[in-house]
């Protein structure tokens, strides 16, 4: 049972057959972290790819002044990781650590591209994953790169209404690209 969240969302993007996810989830095993626990270090390799059963987590960049921006966030029935890092297996450009107390299960670098070899479907299901997750960057791009505070906040608030209650406002208001105080005016101000 406690893999069945994972199996919906990876045939979500395309179906596996039978022995294709019966090896995939036997890879799979669970972990739990404490609030605010850094899983990945800026100049670490990635060695895990994460699935959330519960939580959130968020990834950030810290620049030369320790001035933290926050990238993206990841909660229940979503992957995390520090993915470029992993794939490539490069040192890791930003941290990745967890908000909450989370639940979730990982797979190791090693049995991931084991079973990428082994399974080629597997293999397909990544790249569509992964140009799914693409889509999904270049999409935010856009909106940093042309919207107002207002039209990001909103948008946030239209795709992902439930992160007010689970992230904390300084977090949100870096992942929009603006200072706090513009957040907290515009909490108060826009209704979606």
């Amino acid at each position: 049972m406690e893999k069945e969240a994972l199996k919906a969302t990876v045939f979500r993007t395309m179906p596996l057959l039978d022995e294709e996810w019966e090896a995939f989830a036997a890879c799979w095993h669970p972990v739990h972290y404490k609030r605010k626990t850094l899983l990945t270090s800026a100049g670490a390799v990635e060695h895990y790819l994460y699935f959330v059963q519960e939580g959130v987590q968020r990834a950030f960049y810290m620049d030369d002044a320790s001035t933290e921006t926050t990238l993206v966030f990841s909660y229940t029935g979503s992957f995390a990781g520090v993915v470029d890092s992993f794939q490539l297996q490069q040192p890791s450009r930003y941290y990745l650590e967890t908000l909450t107390a989370s639940y979730l299960l990982r797979i190791s670098y090693a049995d991931f591209t084991r079973l990428l070899d082994t399974h080629p479907n597997l293999e397909r299901w990544v790249r569509l994953a992964t140009a799914q997750a693409l889509s999904g960057v270049l999409q935010r791009q856009i909106e940093l790169a042309t919207c107002s505070a207002e039209e990001k906040f909103r948008i946030l608030l239209t795709r992902s209404p439930q992160v007010l209650q689970l992230i904390p406002q300084k977090y949100l208001a870096s992942y929009l690209g603006i200072d706090p105080a513009t957040f907290s005016k515009l909490l108060k101000s826009v209704r979606v």
